[in-house]
C-alpha cells in the first residue's frame, strides 16, 4: 500500500474510530497536585514559559507530530501552525517520507509562511535508516520546511503490526549518531506512543540525541489504529492482542530522566487537559506534547485550534496557580505533587 494512502488511513481512523488504549491510561491519575489554600499569587502573572533546545516557548506545549502528505493534511498542518504561531507552542510535523519520496506532496509539509517563529520540528521514522535513507534524507527533510530541529520516531510495534512495515530494526543506534552528528541540527528520539524504557533513553543519549519525547502510553493506540487497517483477520486479531502494550507515560517520564538526567524530556501520550500537563511538568518534564486534541480541532478550523490552545493554557496556568507556582522551575519545586493510592 503506498505510503500516502496509509497516512490518509490513518487520519480518517483517527478521526471517526474510537483508537484510544482499552484499559491502560496515561499513569497520572496516581498523582495530585499539592493545593495550597493560600498562593500568594497574581494569577494573570503566573509565568508558563519555558526554554527548549535554545527556543522560548510562552507555553510549554508542543503540538505533536501527526500528519502531512494528502490534500486533507496540508490544511490540518496550516491549522495546527497558525494555532501554534498565535500562541507561541512548538509544532511538530508528521513524518516526511512521502515528501521525499513523492517530492509533489512536499507542499502539505509547508508551514512556514503562516507560522514563521516557531520552533518547528521536521520528522522521519528512525528505521528508514536500515532501509536505504541517510543523513543527506534527514537534511533534506529539515531543508524542505524550514525547521530548527529533527524528530526520529521510533515506532517498532507499529511497523511490525503492518503487512507493509519495516521490520528490521537491527544496528540503527550507529545510524542515529551518524544522523545527530553529520545533520546539523538538534535530534529529537521520538516514541509514538508506547513509551520509552530506561534502557532506549540511555542508549539514545549516549549518541547525542538532544531530547527525549517519550510519548507513552495511555492515548491513541496505533496499534488499536493498524487493527482498522489490517487486510485480513489475522492481522486485525494480531494488533487487536497489542492494544494495551506500553509503559504508562508517567512512568516513561521517570524512566527517561533517571536514563539521561541532563536532556529535556518532552512529556506526551494521552495528555488530555492542563491539570495533566501541569503533573508532567512537576514531575520533570521539560514541555507536553498534545497530539490528538489537535487533530479532532484542525480539522476544523485554525481558530477551534487556538480555542483548545486556550482551553489547555488556562488549565495549566490555574493548576499552577493553585499549586503556589508562579513559574515551571517553581512547579518542579519537592512538595508540589505526591503519589496516591489507586
Amino acid at each position: 500500500m503506498a505510503h500516502d494512502t496509509r497516512k490518509a488511513d490513518h487520519i480518517r481512523i483517527n478521526l471517526e474510530e474510537d483508537v484510544q488504549f482499552p484499559d491502560l491510561t496515561n499513569g497520572f491519575e496516581r498523582y495530585r497536585l499539592v493545593h495550597q489554600a493560600l498562593p500568594e499569587l497574581n494569577l494573570e502573572a503566573v509565568d508558563m514559559g519555558v526554554d527548549l533546545l535554545g527556543r522560548h516557548l510562552r507555553v510549554p506545549l508542543l503540538i505533536s507530530s501527526m500528519t502531512g502528505g494528502t490534500a486533507s493534511a496540508a490544511v490540518i498542518n496550516r491549522n495546527l501552525a497558525e494555532g501554534a504561531q498565535a500562541r507561541g507552542l512548538a509544532m511538530g510535523l508528521g513524518s516526511q517520507r512521502t515528501a521525499l519520496e513523492q517530492p509533489g506532496t512536499a507542499g502539505t509539509f509547508h508551514v512556514r509562511e503562516v507560522a514563521p517563529s516557531i520552533l518547528l520540528f521536521a520528522n522521519l521514522g528512525a528505521v528508514q535508516l536500515n532501509y536505504g535513507y541517510t543523513v543527506d534524507q534527514c537534511r533534506r527533510a529539515v531543508d524542505m520546511i524550514g525547521a530548527d530541529a529533527l524528530i526520529l520516531h521510533l515506532n517498532p510495534l507499529q511497523e511490525v503490526l503492518q503487512a507493509d512495515g519495516n521490520w528490521d530494526w537491527t544496528g540503527l543506534l550507529a545510524k542515529i549518531e551518524a544522523v545527530c552528528r553529520n545533520v546539523g541540527v538538534p535530534v529529537v528520539a521520538k516514541e509514538v506512543g508506547w513509551g520509552m524504557s530506561e534502557v532506549a533513553a540511555r542508549r539514545l543519549a549516549e549518541v547525542g540525541i538532544a531530547a527525549i519525547d517519550v510519548a507513552g502510553s495511555g492515548g491513541t493506540s496505533w496499534s488499536q489504529v493498524e487493527s482498522h487497517r489490517a487486510p485480513n483477520e489475522g492481522l486485525r486479531a494480531l494488533a487487536r492482542a497489542f492494544a494495551d502494550w506500553g509503559i504508562p507515560t508517567a512512568d516513561t517520564l521517570q524512566m527517561a530522566q533517571r536514563a539521561a538526567p541532563g536532556l529535556p524530556v518532552i512529556a506526551s501520550g494521552g495528555m488530555r487537559n492542563g491539570i495533566e500537563a501541569a503533573k508532567a511538568l512537576a514531575l520533570g518534564a521539560r514541555a507536553v506534547g498534545i497530539a490528538s486534541p489537535f487533530l479532532k480541532a484542525a480539522a476544523a478550523s485554525a481558530e477551534e485550534v487556538i480555542t483548545t490552545i486556550d482551553q489547555f493554557t488556562a488549565e495549566l496556568r490555574i493548576a499552577m496557580f493553585c499549586s503556589g507556582a508562579g513559574n515551571v522551575d517553581a512547579l518542579r519545586e519537592p512538595g508540589r505533587i505526591m503519589a496516591v493510592n489507586g
